[in-house]
Protein backbone atom coordinates (compact mmCIF):
# COMPACT_ATOMS: atom_id res chain seq x y z
CA UNK A 1 0.00 0.00 0.00
CA UNK A 2 1.27 3.45 -0.85
CA UNK A 3 0.51 5.38 2.32
CA UNK A 4 -0.48 9.00 1.65
CA UNK A 5 1.62 11.53 3.53
CA UNK A 6 0.12 14.49 5.37
CA UNK A 7 1.70 16.81 2.81
CA UNK A 8 -0.10 15.01 0.00
CA UNK A 9 -3.34 15.20 1.95
CA UNK A 10 -2.90 18.91 2.54
CA UNK A 11 -2.44 19.51 -1.17
CA UNK A 12 -5.50 17.51 -2.22
CA UNK A 13 -8.33 19.67 -3.63
CA UNK A 14 -10.74 17.15 -2.13
CA UNK A 15 -9.84 18.51 1.30
CA UNK A 16 -11.21 21.94 0.45
CA UNK A 17 -14.43 20.78 2.12
CA UNK A 18 -14.36 21.17 5.93
CA UNK A 19 -15.95 17.79 6.58
CA UNK A 20 -12.73 15.76 6.50
CA UNK A 21 -14.17 12.78 4.62
CA UNK A 22 -10.96 12.18 2.68
CA UNK A 23 -8.79 12.49 5.77
CA UNK A 24 -10.91 9.98 7.69
CA UNK A 25 -10.87 7.55 4.77
CA UNK A 26 -7.12 7.82 4.25
CA UNK A 27 -6.25 7.44 7.93
CA UNK A 28 -8.80 4.65 8.36
CA UNK A 29 -7.59 2.60 5.42
CA UNK A 30 -3.97 3.02 6.55
CA UNK A 31 -4.65 1.59 10.03
CA UNK A 32 -3.86 -1.99 11.08
CA UNK A 33 -7.59 -2.55 11.69
CA UNK A 34 -9.10 -0.53 8.88
CA UNK A 35 -12.00 1.61 10.06
CA UNK A 36 -14.11 4.51 8.77
CA UNK A 37 -16.34 6.53 11.15
CA UNK A 38 -20.07 5.77 10.76
CA UNK A 39 -20.99 9.43 10.23
CA UNK A 40 -19.90 8.98 6.60
CA UNK A 41 -22.77 6.57 5.97
CA UNK A 42 -25.13 9.50 5.62
CA UNK A 43 -24.98 11.00 2.17
CA UNK A 44 -28.36 11.32 0.46
CA UNK A 45 -28.41 7.66 -0.64
CA UNK A 46 -27.24 6.42 2.75
CA UNK A 47 -29.87 8.51 4.53
CA UNK A 48 -32.58 7.05 2.30
CA UNK A 49 -31.37 3.52 2.98
CA UNK A 50 -31.32 4.14 6.72
CA UNK A 51 -34.92 5.34 6.60
CA UNK A 52 -35.77 2.08 4.85
CA UNK A 53 -33.99 0.17 7.63
CA UNK A 54 -36.12 1.90 10.28
CA UNK A 55 -39.24 0.47 8.65
CA UNK A 56 -38.03 -3.14 8.77
CA UNK A 57 -39.78 -5.50 11.19
CA UNK A 58 -36.43 -6.72 12.55
CA UNK A 59 -35.23 -3.19 13.34
CA UNK A 60 -36.98 -2.55 16.65
CA UNK A 61 -35.24 0.68 17.91
CA UNK A 62 -37.21 3.19 15.85
CA UNK A 63 -40.52 1.48 16.45
CA UNK A 64 -39.91 1.21 20.21
CA UNK A 65 -38.72 4.80 20.55
CA UNK A 66 -41.72 6.19 18.70
CA UNK A 67 -44.02 4.12 20.92
CA UNK A 68 -42.34 5.46 24.07
CA UNK A 69 -42.58 9.06 22.88
CA UNK A 70 -46.23 8.80 21.89
CA UNK A 71 -47.24 6.85 25.02
CA UNK A 72 -45.44 8.98 27.62
CA UNK A 73 -45.41 12.43 26.04
CA UNK A 74 -47.83 13.61 28.73
CA UNK A 75 -45.06 12.98 31.27
CA UNK A 76 -42.16 14.03 29.05
CA UNK A 77 -43.42 17.38 27.76
CA UNK A 78 -43.67 19.10 31.20
CA UNK A 79 -40.02 18.24 31.88
CA UNK A 80 -38.94 20.19 28.80
CA UNK A 81 -40.03 23.58 30.12
CA UNK A 82 -41.82 26.27 28.12
CA UNK A 83 -40.77 28.48 25.20
CA UNK A 84 -37.35 26.86 25.02
CA UNK A 85 -35.41 26.15 21.81
CA UNK A 86 -35.45 22.51 20.71
CA UNK A 87 -32.10 21.45 19.20
CA UNK A 88 -32.02 18.02 17.56
CA UNK A 89 -28.59 16.47 17.05
CA UNK A 90 -28.41 14.13 14.05
CA UNK A 91 -31.96 14.95 12.99
CA UNK A 92 -32.02 12.95 9.73
CA UNK A 93 -35.62 12.76 8.58
CA UNK A 94 -36.82 14.19 11.94
CA UNK A 95 -39.73 11.74 11.97
CA UNK A 96 -39.80 11.46 15.79
CA UNK A 97 -39.67 15.21 16.33
CA UNK A 98 -43.31 15.80 15.50
CA UNK A 99 -44.37 14.38 18.88
CA UNK A 100 -42.31 17.04 20.65
CA UNK A 101 -43.42 19.84 18.35
CA UNK A 102 -47.03 18.84 18.82
CA UNK A 103 -47.06 18.59 22.62
CA UNK A 104 -44.21 20.70 24.04
CA UNK A 105 -44.39 24.52 24.21
CA UNK A 106 -41.37 25.52 22.09
CA UNK A 107 -40.15 28.84 20.71
CA UNK A 108 -37.96 27.44 17.91
CA UNK A 109 -36.62 24.21 16.40
CA UNK A 110 -33.02 23.81 15.19
CA UNK A 111 -32.16 20.58 13.37
CA UNK A 112 -28.50 19.58 12.95
CA UNK A 113 -27.33 16.83 10.61
CA UNK A 114 -24.33 16.02 8.44
CA UNK A 115 -26.51 15.19 5.41
CA UNK A 116 -27.60 18.69 4.40
CA UNK A 117 -29.81 18.02 1.38
CA UNK A 118 -31.72 15.24 3.11
CA UNK A 119 -32.14 17.38 6.23
CA UNK A 120 -33.45 20.43 4.35
CA UNK A 121 -36.07 18.30 2.58
CA UNK A 122 -37.19 16.84 5.91
CA UNK A 123 -37.43 20.22 7.64
CA UNK A 124 -39.41 21.71 4.75
CA UNK A 125 -41.97 18.94 5.25
CA UNK A 126 -42.02 19.42 9.01
CA UNK A 127 -42.40 23.19 8.66
CA UNK A 128 -45.54 22.61 6.63
CA UNK A 129 -47.01 20.64 9.53
CA UNK A 130 -46.05 23.21 12.18
CA UNK A 131 -45.99 26.63 10.46
CA UNK A 132 -46.19 28.50 13.78
CA UNK A 133 -42.80 27.21 15.00
CA UNK A 134 -39.68 28.83 13.47
CA UNK A 135 -37.28 26.17 12.17
CA UNK A 136 -33.66 26.09 11.01
CA UNK A 137 -31.78 23.30 9.23
CA UNK A 138 -28.06 23.34 10.06
CA UNK A 139 -25.67 21.17 8.05
CA UNK A 140 -22.91 20.28 10.52
CA UNK A 141 -21.16 17.43 12.32
CA UNK A 142 -22.54 17.49 15.86
CA UNK A 143 -19.59 15.39 17.06
CA UNK A 144 -17.46 18.51 16.87
CA UNK A 145 -17.66 21.49 19.24
CA UNK A 146 -20.41 23.82 18.07
CA UNK A 147 -21.71 27.30 18.75
CA UNK A 148 -25.47 27.49 18.65
CA UNK A 149 -27.46 30.72 18.11
CA UNK A 150 -27.56 33.00 21.17
CA UNK A 151 -31.32 32.43 21.40
CA UNK A 152 -30.61 28.91 22.67
CA UNK A 153 -28.89 30.23 25.80
CA UNK A 154 -31.28 33.15 26.22
CA UNK A 155 -34.43 31.02 26.11
CA UNK A 156 -32.93 27.75 27.33
CA UNK A 157 -31.92 24.80 25.20
CA UNK A 158 -33.59 21.40 24.98
CA UNK A 159 -31.30 18.88 23.32
CA UNK A 160 -32.97 15.98 21.52
CA UNK A 161 -30.69 13.04 20.68
CA UNK A 162 -32.87 10.11 19.61
CA UNK A 163 -32.13 6.82 17.90
CA UNK A 164 -29.44 5.58 20.31
CA UNK A 165 -26.78 7.34 18.23
CA UNK A 166 -24.82 7.77 21.46
CA UNK A 167 -24.23 4.02 21.24
CA UNK A 168 -22.00 4.51 18.19
CA UNK A 169 -19.35 6.02 20.46
CA UNK A 170 -16.92 4.57 22.97
CA UNK A 171 -17.59 5.38 26.61
CA UNK A 172 -14.96 8.13 26.69
CA UNK A 173 -16.22 9.68 23.44
CA UNK A 174 -19.84 9.46 24.64
CA UNK A 175 -18.99 11.29 27.86
CA UNK A 176 -17.17 14.02 25.95
CA UNK A 177 -20.09 14.41 23.55
CA UNK A 178 -22.56 14.75 26.43
CA UNK A 179 -20.36 17.51 27.86
CA UNK A 180 -20.16 19.15 24.43
CA UNK A 181 -23.97 19.16 24.28
CA UNK A 182 -24.12 20.80 27.71
CA UNK A 183 -21.59 23.47 26.74
CA UNK A 184 -23.53 24.28 23.55
CA UNK A 185 -27.02 24.25 25.08
CA UNK A 186 -26.27 26.40 28.11
CA UNK A 187 -26.19 26.18 31.91
CA UNK A 188 -29.85 25.24 32.47
CA UNK A 189 -30.09 22.88 29.50
CA UNK A 190 -32.36 19.85 29.29
CA UNK A 191 -31.57 16.70 27.30
CA UNK A 192 -33.94 14.07 25.90
CA UNK A 193 -31.96 10.99 24.93
CA UNK A 194 -32.80 7.66 23.27
CA UNK A 195 -30.73 4.58 24.14
CA UNK A 196 -30.81 0.94 23.08
CA UNK A 197 -30.86 -1.44 26.04
CA UNK A 198 -28.92 -4.68 26.44
CA UNK A 199 -30.79 -7.76 25.24
CA UNK A 200 -30.20 -11.22 23.78
CA UNK A 201 -28.10 -11.38 20.63
CA UNK A 202 -30.88 -13.37 18.93
CA UNK A 203 -32.80 -10.07 18.83
CA UNK A 204 -29.82 -7.80 18.21
CA UNK A 205 -28.17 -9.55 15.27
CA UNK A 206 -31.21 -9.63 12.92
CA UNK A 207 -31.73 -5.90 13.54
CA UNK A 208 -28.36 -5.24 11.88
CA UNK A 209 -28.35 -8.08 9.34
CA UNK A 210 -31.85 -8.25 7.87
CA UNK A 211 -32.67 -11.01 5.40
CA UNK A 212 -33.90 -8.40 2.89
CA UNK A 213 -30.33 -7.07 2.61
CA UNK A 214 -31.18 -3.41 3.25
CA UNK A 215 -28.55 -3.00 5.98
CA UNK A 216 -25.99 -4.65 3.70
CA UNK A 217 -26.78 -2.05 1.01
CA UNK A 218 -26.48 0.69 3.62
CA UNK A 219 -23.06 -0.55 4.74
CA UNK A 220 -21.78 -1.10 1.19
CA UNK A 221 -23.00 2.35 0.14
CA UNK A 222 -20.06 3.74 2.11
CA UNK A 223 -17.75 2.22 -0.52
CA UNK A 224 -19.94 3.58 -3.33
CA UNK A 225 -19.72 7.01 -1.70
CA UNK A 226 -15.92 6.84 -1.60
CA UNK A 227 -15.94 5.98 -5.30
CA UNK A 228 -18.36 8.80 -6.11
CA UNK A 229 -16.83 11.58 -4.05
CA UNK A 230 -13.15 10.66 -3.59
CA UNK A 231 -12.19 9.41 -7.05
CA UNK A 232 -12.15 5.82 -5.83
CA UNK A 233 -12.24 2.60 -7.82
CA UNK A 234 -13.05 0.19 -4.99
CA UNK A 235 -14.57 -3.04 -6.38
CA UNK A 236 -17.65 -3.01 -4.16
CA UNK A 237 -18.65 -6.49 -5.35
CA UNK A 238 -15.53 -7.85 -3.60
CA UNK A 239 -16.86 -6.89 -0.14
CA UNK A 240 -19.52 -8.45 2.08
CA UNK A 241 -21.55 -6.94 4.91
CA UNK A 242 -20.67 -8.63 8.21
CA UNK A 243 -22.24 -8.20 11.67
CA UNK A 244 -20.70 -9.37 14.96
CA UNK A 245 -21.83 -9.37 18.57
CA UNK A 246 -18.90 -8.43 20.82
CA UNK A 247 -19.92 -9.86 24.18
CA UNK A 248 -17.01 -8.45 26.18
CA UNK A 249 -17.67 -4.89 25.01
CA UNK A 250 -21.48 -5.22 24.86
CA UNK A 251 -21.70 -3.93 21.31
CA UNK A 252 -22.81 -4.82 17.81
CA UNK A 253 -20.06 -4.31 15.22
CA UNK A 254 -20.53 -3.80 11.49
CA UNK A 255 -17.70 -4.61 9.11
CA UNK A 256 -17.06 -4.80 5.38
CA UNK A 257 -15.13 -8.03 4.73
CA UNK A 258 -12.93 -8.53 1.66
CA UNK A 259 -13.98 -11.76 -0.05
CA UNK A 260 -10.58 -12.04 -1.76
CA UNK A 261 -7.31 -10.12 -2.01
CA UNK A 262 -8.06 -6.70 -3.45
CA UNK A 263 -6.22 -3.52 -4.44
CA UNK A 264 -7.81 -0.16 -5.21
CA UNK A 265 -7.13 3.57 -5.47
CA UNK A 266 -8.70 6.47 -3.57
CA UNK A 267 -7.81 10.02 -4.61
CA UNK A 268 -4.60 8.84 -6.27
CA UNK A 269 -3.34 6.64 -3.42
CA UNK A 270 -3.31 2.85 -3.56
CA UNK A 271 -4.54 0.53 -0.81
CA UNK A 272 -4.55 -3.26 -0.55
CA UNK A 273 -6.52 -5.71 1.58
CA UNK A 274 -6.09 -9.43 2.14
CA UNK A 275 -8.94 -11.92 1.89
CA UNK A 276 -10.85 -11.88 5.17
CA UNK A 277 -9.55 -8.45 6.22
CA UNK A 278 -12.27 -6.00 7.21
CA UNK A 279 -13.10 -2.32 7.32
CA UNK A 280 -14.78 -1.66 10.67
CA UNK A 281 -17.64 0.74 9.92
CA UNK A 282 -19.80 0.96 13.05
CA UNK A 283 -20.16 0.07 16.71
CA UNK A 284 -23.50 0.09 18.49
CA UNK A 285 -23.11 -0.23 22.26
CA UNK A 286 -26.02 -1.62 24.29
CA UNK A 287 -26.59 -0.32 27.80
CA UNK A 288 -28.22 -1.34 31.04
CA UNK A 289 -30.33 1.32 32.74
CA UNK A 290 -27.64 1.69 35.40
CA UNK A 291 -24.90 2.09 32.78
CA UNK A 292 -26.66 4.90 30.94
CA UNK A 293 -27.41 6.71 34.19
CA UNK A 294 -23.73 6.63 35.11
CA UNK A 295 -22.74 7.75 31.61
CA UNK A 296 -25.08 10.74 31.80
CA UNK A 297 -23.72 11.71 35.21
CA UNK A 298 -20.13 11.49 33.97
CA UNK A 299 -21.15 13.75 31.08
CA UNK A 300 -22.59 16.40 33.39
CA UNK A 301 -26.30 15.47 33.45
CA UNK A 302 -28.71 14.35 36.18
CA UNK A 303 -31.43 11.95 35.06
CA UNK A 304 -34.91 13.36 35.73
CA UNK A 305 -37.06 10.79 33.92
CA UNK A 306 -36.83 7.36 32.28
CA UNK A 307 -39.32 5.49 30.14
CA UNK A 308 -39.08 2.10 28.37
CA UNK A 309 -41.25 0.01 26.09
CA UNK A 310 -43.08 -3.00 27.57
CA UNK A 311 -40.35 -5.44 26.46
CA UNK A 312 -37.52 -3.34 27.88
CA UNK A 313 -35.81 -3.12 24.50
CA UNK A 314 -35.33 0.65 24.41
CA UNK A 315 -35.30 3.62 26.77
CA UNK A 316 -35.88 7.37 26.55
CA UNK A 317 -34.31 9.47 29.29
CA UNK A 318 -34.73 13.09 30.31
CA UNK A 319 -31.84 14.85 32.05
CA UNK A 320 -31.00 18.26 33.51
CA UNK A 321 -27.54 19.74 33.15
CA UNK A 322 -25.57 19.76 36.39
CA UNK A 323 -24.46 23.10 37.82
CA UNK A 324 -20.94 24.08 36.81
CA UNK A 325 -18.55 22.39 39.20
CA UNK A 326 -21.02 19.62 39.97
CA UNK A 327 -19.44 17.05 37.65
CA UNK A 328 -17.26 14.46 39.30
CA UNK A 329 -13.97 13.54 37.71
CA UNK A 330 -12.35 14.97 34.60
CA UNK A 331 -12.99 15.10 30.89
CA UNK A 332 -12.35 11.69 29.31
CA UNK A 333 -9.49 11.40 26.87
Amino acid sequence: MRNPSLSVLAESPLLSSPDGFLLDVFSGLAAAQKAIPPRWFYDREGSKLFEEITRLRQYYPTRCERHILSTYMGEIAPLLGKKRVLVEFGAGSATKTSELLRHAVLSEYIAIDISGDFLRDAIATLQGQFPHIPMRAVEADFLRPMQLPEAVRQRGGVGFFPGSTLGNLSEAAAVNLLRTFGDALGPDAILLLGVDLLKDKSILLPAYDDWQGVTAKFNLNLLHRINRELLGDIPVYAFRHEVRWNESLSRIEMHLRAEHDVQFDVAGSTFAMRQGETIHTENSYKYTVRDIGLLLRAGGWNTTGLWTDADGYFAVLAAQRMPIGGVEGHRAD
